[in-house]
This record gives C-alpha cells, sequence and structure tokens, in this order.
C-alpha cells in the first residue's frame, strides 16, 4: 500500500497534505524517514512516526471515551463544544462517529469507532446491547420505587411499561440501572414515571465492558481485542 494512502487512511488529511508531509521528511515507517509518497508499505504492524508522534496502523478504530459535562455528541455542536474536540486531529479527521449518544448533560462511557458495522451491532435496538447508568436523583429512592422500574413503568407515548435489567439502591438517592432498549431520554423517563427526578446521569457500561477506572473526564483510549470481546458480552 502506498504510504500517502495509509496517511490518508489514518486521518492525516488529503492526498496533497499527506504527500507534502513525507516529502518534507516528517514520517517515518518503523522507526525509518521516508520521503518517497508512493513507497510501497505493508500496513500490517506499521507504527507511523509524524512530527515524532507514533501511530499504529489500524485498519478500524475502537475508541472509550470518559465524557465530561457540557459536550455534545455531534460534529456541529451548537451551544457546547463538541466531544470530537477531546481527541486528536487524526481520530476526528478519520471519521470516528458516536456509538450511541449521551446528552450534553450526561457522563460516562462514550464509544467511538468509523466501523459501520460494529455502529450498527451497537446502536441497533434490536441487538439489545446492556447499559448500565450509575444516577443520582432529585429525592431519595424509595423500595417502592426500585420496585417499580423493576417490574415496568408506563412511559409516555410507549404502549407498553418498560422494566430495566436490574435496579440497585447504592445510596439514598444513587442507584445503578440496567437497560437495554436505549430508547430517547430513557433513564430520565424512567425515574420520572416511577416518581423521581434524575440530578445527574453517567453511563458506566456498555454489554460486559465497563468504563476503565483509570480514565479520567475528557480522556479516550483505544478498545483492544479483550475489550471488544468484554464489549459483545450482552
Amino acid at each position: 500500500m502506498q504510504l500517502f494512502r495509509i496517511l490518508q487512511s489514518q486521518g492525516f488529511g488529503v492526498r496533497r497534505l499527506c504527500r507534502e508531509l513525507i516529502e518534507s521528511g516528517r514520517v517515518k515507517t518503523n522507526g525509518v524517514a521516508m520521503t518517497d509518497p508512493e513507497s510501497e508499505c505493508d500496513p500490517v504492524a506499521l507504527t507511523l512516526s509524524v512530527d515524532g508522534q507514533d501511530w499504529l496502523y489500524r485498519e478500524k478504530v475502537y475508541l472509550a471515551l470518559n465524557k465530561p459535562e457540557g459536550y455534545e455528541c455531534s460534529r456541529q455542536a451548537s451551544h457546547h463544544p463538541s466531544v470530537f474536540s477531546l481527541l486528536p486531529a487524526p481520530l476526528a479527521e478519520r471519521g470516528v462517529q458516536p456509538v450511541g449518544r449521551l446528552d450534553q448533560d450526561s457522563t460516562g462511557l462514550l464509544l467511538l469507532s468509523d466501523d459501520g458495522d460494529f455502529i450498527h451491532r451497537y446502536t441497533s435496538p434490536k441487538k439489545e446491547i446492556g447499559k448500565r447508568y450509575r444516577v443520582v436523583c432529585k429525592h431519595p429512592v424509595s423500595e417502592e420505587q426500585i420496585a417499580a422500574l423493576r417490574t415496568g413503568v408506563l412511559l409516555r407515548d410507549e404502549r407498553a411499561p418498560i422494566a430495566a435489567r436490574a435496579c440497585q439502591r447504592v445510596g439514598e438517592k444513587v442507584v445503578d440501572l440496567d437497560i437495554g432498549e436505549g430508547k430517547y431520554h430513557q433513564v430520565k423517563r424512567m425515574l420520572a414515571a416511577a416518581g423521581n427526578r434524575v440530578e445527574s446521569l453517567e453511563r458506566t457500561r456498555i454489554g460486559g465492558f465497563d468504563l476503565p477506572s483509570d480514565l479520567e473526564p475528557g480522556q479516550w483510549r483505544y478498545l483492544e481485542a479483550a475489550d471488544l470481546t468484554a464489549l459483545a458480552q450482552t
């Protein structure tokens, strides 16, 4: 694969810019300086160095981001900064998309990828991918509210009650809530239907993958093979 095309695929810009990066001596492959944009390279296990920063070639990327409050899951953010501003430019430019969304006032685990099949799998309601949320409520959470969430509450514009997969109180006003549907504002609407109100909402798990404890708000990391295996546990 020609080197300039590899750079393009990894988000380093249009063809002309990638050729200029190589011709100006700013690119290395596996530690070797390159100046010919049309050099043939095997992308497997290839480490690119651009302006001194290393990037492992990845045909597709899978990312976990700890989304902070006050960021929008959109490239065309209107009232708040975009989550894409938290990513290095090459990752944002190669076309990663949020895998599902979190409201600007919600926080926690957000997946991003440029793999269309992966995005479809983890956003399709038919797949029923489980998600866990740490919910801080306005009022103390009663046993009756926990029972209602577990057995099912009727949301506006829904024909049948919707039940949490699991609901556990972890504080007077705090619950861990597991759902599988992913309807619009579902957690907030469920708590309202149970007679309470959400004050803050953090997504802590998708499938079998937990938000890493060492991933601070605003930080991201690649999902590796073991993470993708955990994620697939619905």
